[in-house]
This record gives C-alpha cells, sequence and structure tokens, in this order.
C-alpha cells in the first residue's frame, strides 16, 4: 500500500500545463476521493459538471485524468419498483480517474489533497446502510429532510474526526428509490430514482468529510444491485475498471453486473481484508443450478485462496451470515431473521463452517442495528454496523439471544447489540490479531467497548440503552 502525507499543494500555473488536460475550477469538481482495489491498489475518482476531466497532482508532477464514465441519460430499464415509479437515470457529470502510482506521497486536484492509504492500516471506521429509504412498495418514508431523523452527515463528520487511516462501507449507500408523497414534509423534495441527484443527496453529500478524510474500501449491499442503484455503484464506487456490459444499463447484461469477484486489501504484513460482492444473494436460499449458488460458491473458493496469504483476515460484504435481526409479520408477530440463506447454501456447500478458519471476522450490513456475535463453534465472530443513517430497526432482539442459531451449527457464546441507535463502529490494531473495537453514536461519543482477538470478541456492555 501507498504511504500517506497527504499536504495542501497549490496546482502549477497554467503556463506549464500545455498538452496535459486543464484545471477545471473547484466549483465544477463535485467529489473528490480514493478507493482501494486489489492488493490494497489505490485509485483517485473525481466527479465533475465539467466538459472534460481534471488534471491530478502527484508528488508535483501533474497529469491528467482518465474518463471512466461519460455524461449520459441512460434509458429506462426493469427496476424493483414499478414502470409508474422508475423513470430513466440521468448522469449530468463525468466520473473521472486515475491509478496512483505506489509510493506516491501527495496528490491533489483543483487544489484538494485526496487521502493516500497507509503502509498500515491501524485505525479503521465502519459503517454501513446510509442512505434514507423512500420506498413505496413498503410505504417506507424516512424523513430525509430530518437530520435526527436521517443522520449519515453527522455520522460522517464525527467519523471523520475520530481520524481513520481508513473506512469501510459494508453496503447499501444508495436509498431513495421513488418519490416522496405529496403532503409529507420530511421528506418533501427530496430527489429519487437511481440518477446523479439521488446519488449526491444519497451518500456524496453527506459523505464528504468522511471521503476527504480516509481511503475507502467499498463492499457492495443490495441496494446495488442491477434492478437498484446499480448504475450509481459501477460508475462511481466500484474500484475495477468500468467494463461494457457490467454497468447494468440493459437488464439483458444483469447476470454480468450483479456479481464480481472477491479481492484481497493489505491491512498489515499478517492481516488482510477480503472483500466479496454478495449483493445478488437472497435470503430465500439458493439451491444447485440457481445463478446465485454457482457464482457464490466460486466466490468461495477465491475467497478461501485469497485467504491463504496471510494467518489473520477480516471479510467485508454486506449480508450477515451469522448475524441476525427482528420483524414482525402481518399479525404483529415477532419472527428472526436468521443470518442469510443464500449464502449458507452455497457457502456451505463447500464448508459445512461457512468460511475458511483464518478469517476471524465479518463486516457486514443490511439488518439495521449494531450487533457482535461471537461463537462457541468454529466460527468468526460477526459484527454488523448497518446503523449509520437508514431508518433503524426498532424491534426488540429476543430477551436470550445466546440461544439464537443464526446459523446450522452455530452456538453463541457471546452478544451484544444496539438496537435503534445510530452510529459508527471503530477497530484499532493491537497486536497480530487482536484488534480494540468502539462503537459511537452519531456524534461520536463512545457506547460499548470490545476487544476482538483471533475469532473471538468481548464486549463492555451486552446491550446498549
Amino acid at each position: 500500500m501507498l504511504t500517506s502525507n497527504p499536504v495542501f499543494l497549490r496546482l502549477l500555473p497554467a503556463a506549464l500545463l500545455a498538452g496535459c488536460a486543464s484545471v477545471q475550477p473547484t466549483s465544477s469538481m463535485l467529489s473528490a476521493y480514493v478507493v482501494l482495489g486489489e492488493q490494497g491498489s489505490a485509485t483517485a475518482r473525481v466527479l465533475s459538471s465539467a466538459s472534460e476531466c481534471p488534471a491530478i497532482e502527484l508528488d508535483g508532477s501533474v497529469q491528467p485524468m482518465r474518463l471512466r464514465s461519460p455524461a449520459a441519460t441512460i434509458a429506462q430499464r426493469p427496476t424493483a419498483s414499478s414502470s409508474t415509479d422508475s423513470k430513466p437515470s440521468a448522469f449530468p457529470v463525468l466520473t473521472c480517474e486515475l491509478p496512483l502510482p505506489a509510493g506516491t506521497r501527495a496528490a491533489s486536484v483543483a487544489g484538494q489533497p485526496l487521502p493516500l492509504p497507509r503502509s498500515e492500516a491501524r485505525r479503521i471506521v465502519v459503517i454501513g446502510d446510509t442512505g434514507c429509504r423512500l420506498k413505496k412498495a413498503d410505504n417506507a418514508y424516512q424523513a430525509c429532510n430530518d437530520p435526527e431523523q436521517a443522520p449519515f452527515g453527522t455520522v460522517a463528520a464525527a467519523a471523520a474526526a475520530w481520524g481513520p487511516d481508513l473506512v469501510i462501507h459494508v453496503g447499501d449507500y444508495h436509498y431513495r428509490e421513488n418519490p416522496c408523497p405529496d403532503g409529507n414534509a420530511g421528506c418533501a423534495g427530496s430527489p429519487w430514482g437511481y440518477g446523479w441527484d439521488t446519488w449526491r443527496e444519497d451518500f456524496f453529500r453527506p459523505a464528504e468529510p468522511l471521503l476527504r478524510a480516509a481511503p475507502w474500501v467499498v463492499a457492495r449491499g443490495n441496494h446495488e444491485t442491477c434492478v437498484r442503484g446499480g448504475q450509481g455503484w459501477w460508475r462511481f464506487l466500484d474500484p475495477r475498471p468500468l467494463a461494457p456490459g457490467r454497468d447494468c444499463n440493459l437488464a439483458a447484461d444483469d447476470q454480468l453486473g450483479d456479481y464480481s469477484d472477491p479481492y484481497a486489501i493489505p491491512l498489515a504484513p499478517d492481516t488482510q481484508l477480503l472483500v466479496v460482492d454478495t449483493a445478488a444473494t437472497t435470503w430465500k436460499g439458493l439451491k444447485p443450478g440457481d445463478t446465485g449458488y454457482e457464482r457464490y460458491r466460486d466466490a468461495y473458493t477465491k475467497v478461501a485462496a485469497l485467504a491463504q496469504r496471510t494467518p489473520y483476515n477480516l471479510l467485508a460484504n454486506h449480508h450477515p451470515i451469522l448475524g441476525f435481526g427482528a420483524d414482525l409479520d402481518k399479525h404483529g408477530q415477532r419472527y428472526l431473521q436468521l443470518g442469510d440463506k443464500g449464502l449458507q447454501d452455497s457457502f456451505g456447500s463447500i464448508n459445512p463452517l461457512l468460511l475458511p478458519a483464518n478469517v476471524q471476522a465479518l463486516l457486514s450490513g443490511h439488518v439495521h442495528l449494531w450487533q457482535q456475535v461471537s461463537f462457541a463453534s468454529p466460527h468468526p465472530t460477526q459484527f454488523v454496523t448497518g446503523f449509520s443513517g437508514t431508518a433503524e430497526a426498532t424491534v426488540p432482539l429476543p430477551d436470550d439471544p445466546m440461544a439464537v442459531q443464526p446459523a446450522p451449527g452455530a452456538v453463541i457464546g457471546a452478544f451484544s447489540s444496539w438496537v435503534g441507535g445510530f452510529g459508527f463502529m471503530t477497530m484499532e490494531r493491537t497486536g497480530p490479531g487482536s484488534w480494540r473495537v468502539e462503537v459511537h453514536d452519531r456524534h461520536g461519543a463512545v457506547r460499548n467497548r470490545c476487544t476482538l482477538t483471533d475469532r473471538q470478541a468481548r464486549c463492555e456492555t451486552a446491550q446498549i440503552r
């Protein structure tokens, strides 16, 4: 990985830029950030309303950025909503990028310094499920105009102030899918659909202080599948090159656009982060012959090979394999939402214990709460961090969560949770296979402290209130 030393650098005079891309004024630069990909490779991204990509300054040398995706309006395609509640996706912005060479010491665009990865990531922020929910089918209209009810901007600012070396988002960035109903002041005027205006308000604007603070690792959630926010996912966030047919623009290409291979990011000489795209799995389960079943079996095989590189591995994906939540059925009776069955079916067909033995912890979201589950059986600890902005789960968990079995053969040995609170989680590396974990509220106050050693985690507070 690169060594970080961000400093404020002025751009060279325009006379020195002959033959290079012109430097765009800051007003046209809508967002600038760094995403990490395979083996920790860093890519600078800039979203711009200008007609061409800006220049980037790397260690005093100015060079043009490359166009990842042009401005375009994508014809309306089938989505998760009805055709009357869908519309074409307008992206009146350029997505520009440039891989950052190893050893880069400073990078800036239009005078804005970019955060560079450190040789070791010792301070990590983990967030998930950050967007503001507007979904007609669920009659779910979060008060996006109220920072108390939709607090991702507050969470992002507090997480940035903590001073992370790295940010991990475990998926579900985009939630404003359908229009706010007339007369609903809580979300009145909100953009909706899958275009840039919605991505900007749901993610890029509130995330700005955290995008400036550190490089990001982005896991993909079910809200970023092709029938939902997949077009923006591929344009803006995924760290890989944008290949034809992987952009979610045409429904005929969805089997290509809905899946991607796992990759590893070194965190320390003995530790790496495995990033797994599980966006298209299903809680209903998968069976042999299903596209997802075969693709996730393949993903497991690749994860197992990557995990062999280091003795300790964290794994980031969206759907918790070993966590659980609770909801109410149509009769008002509580039922449990156990670990994702699609992944249990596919991964479990190769390994009944679901994960390689040197995966020490899973970092996931999807369930809108914070949770820590460790096991007396040979399973890794599960952390769930789906509590960073989306309307929170409110149904209480069972009085005796230790009796829950989130996956076949998984016996809970330690458990902690926070239902109904917004915030972020931090991880500080304290030694080989050892982490200090803290749960922060939306303003950054610490609400729980935990330790993770090998595959076991223990927290001071069993239930945050």
